[in-house]
């Protein structure tokens, strides 16, 4: 056996220890000999049979001092050759492809990129893909590595055996590849390493798997990208013109988990294919123009609502398959649904499986836990200055964008990643490199982002939930920003359910509350979120904010949605909070959609419905949304009555639409209100009217001005204005 392979590396790979193993594995010429070499610790023999013919050209013996090691030359062939190995174990014989015949997938390009941090289809390289290889089909994986000794892949198809399947290393590039031929789709592997310290480290999936196991379990599936043929052309052709700042966008954010379940069949949740009829015809009537789902990218823990993701590439499996979820995409395209993800690329959980201490070392995170670990999440933090970690985060948003036509991404938590002392103590952070407290790295890389996706994806919309008064958030790289499209207004968000939330008598004390946001609504391009970070850990729901008691909390409730859509600033709505959902959200209980036959609850469902219409149809309320002349108070300092008047505009030529919100439980009679224009004031829509579960008091549908000088105008209408509620008139057009 030495004439064929030595001591030493036959005990290597008889160990899984062999840092070379394509070295001594598969088909070599020594000696002008064409000689084999194959590992399988349950074989009893191996043959080598010629590809073309079928014949047997070789038996391998067994190396006296490497359990599991076969070896041998081929009689008479000077010349490699394609072959298969065939394998014997009792009385069992099957033939398979050697892995080890087979050369490198990644080329010189892909390889330098790679090394660069510079490969923006990244996801095309790395991870498992189902592909034809040498005339041979099977699967390529490849995993970045760089301070592993061994890296193999394992699965069933080699018994759970890292000895088995050894990785090719690919020098400075820190990747490890291997084709595997005869694997394909639904394949279940993770990936064993032995680290920079000969330690054997916990067996992890994949950070580019497109699959995963249900959870519990944690292995990585293949699963096949190509070969979808995409049916939403159309929509893909005109979500640009849909998505811009002047254009009425209403978000439905929604948990998919837990938006409605089947308690028939254990309470399981919905698919992606029984989202694709119900929530998306759903939305659709409701006159949302999006969904945006909290984060789909494959997590280990139900309780995280999938804000700690391991698998930053693969939908969940909780709901389908990669190729269900993308029929989920184009219902929504059919439907002329806009689908934003929540993207996190702020924090990732410990998991022994997933990400940190990939190698061995800190790979992807930070070594020093004052900049790498998130105290309040029990986190850790990508380190973005490190090219190649940045490159997986850029890529993962190119990602979703380019491969599932994913039309925008909310990035989650981005404060924390702008401030390296974000909610830690003096002494627990680590100052940038010019003692300040910006992460000047995370800075960078959301900036790259921004600017790659919109450069290289036509039509899409980043958005960023960002809490802090960092400038420039929404604002073009070019121009120092972010680069972001729009920013979740939270001030707005915080100042207005205090406000709420107050007891009308006390309410004329907070009464800039609801006028503050307007001194920095057009710093940003605003999207207004009422989220899910409202309606849970003892919060409340929206009508349990509401005060009073019966019908007056859904009427504060109903003057409330009147007001944020009648605000500046585009519209976002947990789920449940359309109807009045009773109780606080829970992610493991479906909403309580048997609420929505009752009258109250079905009314505030109505009069969400009909905002967004509303919203849509009127282009005063929406296409100067995110610019200063599309707002004009006509009454802001009303604070002893509660009342808050203003004008929005649009572009030349647009009727302007007069708002009147009235957070008093006390009906206000002929109160008059001035307007900038003489003329009939249609009423589009009363908060107060029957429909919604209101009185139904109001102005028999419009107004018509008067010479009488008020609020600063020499024109004015009389208005009866319902007690707890919004009304809102569009100044009617005439010939």
């Amino acid at each position: 056996m030495t004439d064929v392979i030595n001591d030493d590396d036959a005990q290597k790979i008889s160990t899984g220890s062999h840092p070379d193993p394509f070295s001594v594995l598969g088909q070599h010429i020594v000696d002008t000999k064409v000689t084999h070499r194959a590992y399988h610790p349950n074989a009893d023999a191996v043959n080598v049979v010629d590809t073309k013919t079928g014949r047997t050209i070789a038996s391998l013996g067994r190396a006296s001092n490497a359990h599991g090691l076969f070896a041998g030359t081929a009689p008479r062939r000077k010349n490699p050759f394609a072959y298969r190995l065939k394998f014997t174990k009792g009385d069992h014989t099957w033939e398979a492809e050697d892995p080890y015949r087979f050369g490198p997938v990644l080329g010189e390009l892909d390889e330098h990129l790679i090394t660069e941090g510079a490969h923006l289809d990244l996801w095309k390289v790395l991870g498992a893909h189902v592909m034809d290889h040498e005339g041979v089909a099977g699967t390529h994986f490849a995993v970045w590595a760089p301070n592993a000794q061994r890296v193999s892949v394992v699965g069933d198809f080699n018994g759970w055996d890292g000895r088995r399947n050894p990785m090719r290393g690919r020098g400075q590039t820190g990747v490890w590849e291997i084709f595997m031929p005869g694997l394909g789709d639904g394949e279940v592997y993770k990936y064993e390493l032995i680290g920079a310290h000969g330690e054997l480290l916990p067996q992890k999936a994949d950070p580019f798997g497109f699959g995963s196991e249900h959870p519990p379990k944690t292995a990585s599936v293949v699963r096949k990208l190509d070969g979808h043929t995409w049916a939403d052309r159309k929509w893909m052709g005109k979500r640009a013109a849909l998505q811009r700042i002047d254009q009425p966008i209403s978000i439905y954010e929604v948990h998919l988990g837990s938006w409605k379940r089947v308690p028939e069949e254990g309470n399981r949740p919905l698919s992606y294919f029984e989202h694709a009829t119900q929530l998306v015809s759903y939305a659709k009537d409701m006159g949302f123009t999006h969904l945006e789902l909290m984060p789909i990218s494959e997590f280990p823990f139900d309780g995280s609502w999938g804000y700690q993701p391991v698998g930053l590439y693969a939908p969940t499996i909780r709901h389908g398959t990669l190729e269900e979820f993308r029929a989920f995409v184009e219902a929504c395209h059919a439907a002329d649904l806009g689908l934003i993800l929540d993207w996190v690329p702020g924090h990732f959980p410990e998991d022994k499986h997933g990400l940190g201490q990939f190698d061995g070392t800190p790979l992807y995170e930070h070594a020093d836990r004052k900049e790498g670990f998130h105290p309040d999440w029990n986190t850790l933090v990508y380190n973005y200055g490190r090219a190649e970690v940045s490159n997986y985060l850029v890529a993962n948003a190119l990602y979703w964008l380019k491969e599932h036509h994913i039309d925008g991404l909310r990035v989650d938590a981005v404060a924390s990643m702008l401030y390296r002392d974000y909610s830690r103590k003096d002494g627990e952070w680590v100052p940038n490199k010019d003692g300040g407290r910006e992460n000047l790295e995370a800075i960078a890389f959301l900036q790259r982002t921004n600017t790659v996706a919109y450069g290289s994806t036509t039509g899409i919309v980043t958005i960023a939930e960002e809490s802090t008064a960092f400038p420039g958030v929404s604002a073009p790289v070019d121009h120092d920003g972010l680069g972001f499209g729009f920013k979740w207004n939270m001030g707005w968000m915080n100042d207005s359910l205090s406000y709420i939330q107050e007891d009308p008598i006390n309410r004329k004390y907070h009464h800039h509350k609801m006028t503050f946001a307007l001194h920095y609504a057009f710093t940003e391009n605003f999207v207004l979120p009422i989220s899910h970070d409202e309606v849970v850990h003892g919060k409340g729901s929206m009508i349990e904010k509401m005060p009073g008691e019966g019908d007056e909390k859904f009427a504060n409730l109903r003057a409330y949605y009147g007001y944020m859509w009648g605000h500046p600033g585009k519209k976002l709505l947990f789920m449940g909070c359309e109807f009045a959902q009773g109780v606080e959200w829970n992610h493991d209980e479906s909403l309580n959609w048997h609420l929505t036959e009752h009258p109250q609850h079905g009314g505030v469902q109505n009069l969400v419905r009909d905002l967004n219409m509303l919203f849509r149809d009127t282009p005063a309320l929406h296409q100067l949304d995110c610019k200063p002349e599309g707002f004009e108070w006509i009454e802001e300092g009303s604070a002893e009555e509660s009342i808050f008047a203003w004008l929005r505009h649009g572009t030349k030529g647009t009727a302007p639409v007069l708002v009147v919100s009235n957070f008093t439980p006390v009906e206000r009679s002929a109160r008059r209100i001035g307007v900038p224009l003489a003329g009939r004031w249609i009423e589009r829509l009363n908060s107060d009217a029957a429909r919604y579960g209101g009185g139904d008091r109001g102005n028999m549908g419009f107004a018509d001005s008067k010479q009488i000088a008020s609020s600063g105008r020499a024109n004015s209408v009389s208005l009866i204005i319902p007690p707890l509620s919004t009304l809102f008139f569009e100044l009617e057009e005439t010939s």
